[in-house]
């Protein structure tokens, strides 16, 4: 079987990784294969076509009920007046944006509400602030020194941006991240407008860095797998169903990974930790962060294994197995929450787009893994799935005398535990036919009594009048001779 057939369920070429539409940018399955811009456009469209189907909709139904109304009552039909200032009022109120932040009033308020405002937070956000969101207000604005009066204006910004945020926990997810979005779009149009960042592009994409930094740690509580999502639900079925598939080996997958060289055996260990680590930041960027690492782990493990750079072939099924290896917590809800708040140029290009979307890829994979991906009959899939059988184990005798001790001793102790497990199993078998055999054995034995008593019935007759003494009537024992009279002795 030829290597390319084998591979046939995992490979991913270069241009499944980039946006359908063409763009040039990477794409990502939670945004049906777009990126985050074309994304957005869509997104953006198909809500608009809702809003003005929904108020066409409308419409109709009024025009029919005032029609209704009026051939019942005979009075003259209601107007569409109020119902159109109502439905207006409350589109303007759904549809808010950031942009009121940057208009000129609030770049004209006095220094002194400025100072206030600086020195005080919502009473809802100092509630909810813990060392982390601490250490990450004190950075931004240690940062923001250094940009003087800009930076002031940015905190200003930032800071009103959190407050309207916390005022709009009714919205859903999708529309709160789309008000994170055109923050940080709005923010990128006005630094490149600005004097002090016209044409510096890595001094504003630095600058957005930090606000998202501080942006996202404050908002993290309420954002993060928020229970009007299905992130929870997803989590666990993805859990659910790494776990059954624990049996998967490097075989399989044809993972170019030779873990029996211990530098080899260290990098996998470090990838493993690396996307598990990735649940414990707040920040979008600090998680990518934590799946570039895992990613470079990876592909240090394959050059050494095979003495040259890695591939994008080699790439995807090594993550699929670190994946697979590592279950890392809440992993859906990471994605997602990845997709929906982190700045759009992290993930449209660079080496974090690229590695975010593999991972993207790779839990994909997993969730429609089969037997014809893993070149398996669809019986062996089953019992694997089942857990009625498991993979043969490699033996110990077949290992290299180079081998690493640990490594040995690991699959070591897999056989003895996979032997004790079938004692186990055999000893609870024989024990639950013992205990059928007790339970027949008593019943037999009860009713084998039953049939002798039914049979050979009992006759027992009433008990008579005492049995006097031999003796009792003979009043004239003294005239006995002395053999027969009765001796008596004391002591």
């Amino acid at each position: 079987m030829s290597l390319k057939s084998e591979r046939r369920g995992i490979h991913v070429d270069q241009s499944e990784l980039l946006c359908k539409k063409g763009c040039g940018y990477y794409g990502n399955p939670a945004w049906q294969g777009f990126c985050s811009k074309c994304w957005r456009e869509e997104y953006s469209k198909a809500r608009q076509r809702q809003i003005q189907e929904d108020w066409e909709l409308a419409e109709r139904l009024q025009r029919e009920e005032e029609a209704a109304y009026a051939s019942s009552q005979g009075a003259p039909s209601l107007t569409f007046s109020k119902f159109e200032e109502k439905k207006t009022n409350e589109t303007k109120r759904k549809v808010q944006t950031v942009k009121k932040f940057f208009s000129p009033s609030s770049r004209a308020a006095p220094k002194k509400a400025d100072n206030q405002e600086a020195k005080a937070s919502s009473p809802s956000i100092n509630r909810q602030a813990s060392l982390e969101t601490e250490q990450a207000s004190k950075d931004f604005i240690d940062f923001l020194k250094s940009l003087r009066k800009p930076g002031q204006d940015i905190l200003k910004q930032c800071r009103g941006f959190i407050e309207s945020m916390q005022h709009k926990k009714d919205l859903s997810i999708e529309e709160q991240s789309e008000c994170v979005q055109d923050f940080y779009q709005n923010t990128v149009d006005r630094l490149q407008t600005h004097s002090s960042f016209k044409g510096s592009s890595e001094r504003i994409e630095k600058l957005m860095d930090q606000i998202e930094n501080y942006i996202m740690t404050r908002l993290y509580k309420n954002v993060f797998c928020p229970e009007t999502t299905d992130d929870e639900k997803k989590d666990l079925a993805i859990q659910k169903r790494i776990r059954a598939l624990h049996w998967v080996t490097l075989e399989m997958l044809c993972v170019p990974v030779n873990e029996e060289i211990p530098e080899v055996y260290e990098l996998v260990v470090k990838a493993i930790t690396a996307v598990i680590e990735m649940d414990s930041r707040r920040v979008p960027r600090d998680k990518l962060t934590c799946i570039t690492k895992c990613s470079k782990q990876i592909f240090n493990a394959i050059k050494i294994t095979k003495n040259e750079p890695a591939s994008a072939d080699d790439f995807l099924p090594t993550l699929i197995y670190i994946v697979l290896k590592a279950n890392p917590p809440r992993l859906q809800s990471n994605i997602q929450y990845i997709t929906r708040f982190c700045n759009p140029s992290r993930l449209m290009t660079g080496e974090d787009g690229y590695y975010f979307t593999n991972l993207c890829c790779a839990v994909a994979f997993i969730e429609k893994l089969d037997a014809q991906s893993l070149n398996l009959t669809q019986e062996d899939f089953d019992r694997y799935m089942s857990g009625q059988a498991s993979p043969k184990k490699q033996d110990s005798e077949e290992w290299s005398p180079d081998t690493c001790p640990g490594l040995k001793q690991m699959y070591k102790n897999l056989n003895l535990i996979s032997q004790l497990n079938e004692r186990q199993q055999k000893l609870l078998s024989d024990a639950k036919q013992l205990e059928k055999d007790l339970i027949d054995w008593s019943e037999g034995v009860t009713k084998e009594v039953e049939d002798i008593i039914e049979k050979y019935p009992l006759d027992i007759k009433p008990r008579g009048q005492p049995v006097a003494a031999i003796d009792s009537d003979n009043v004239e024992n003294d005239k006995l001779p002395p053999p027969i009279q009765p001796q008596m002795f004391v002591g």
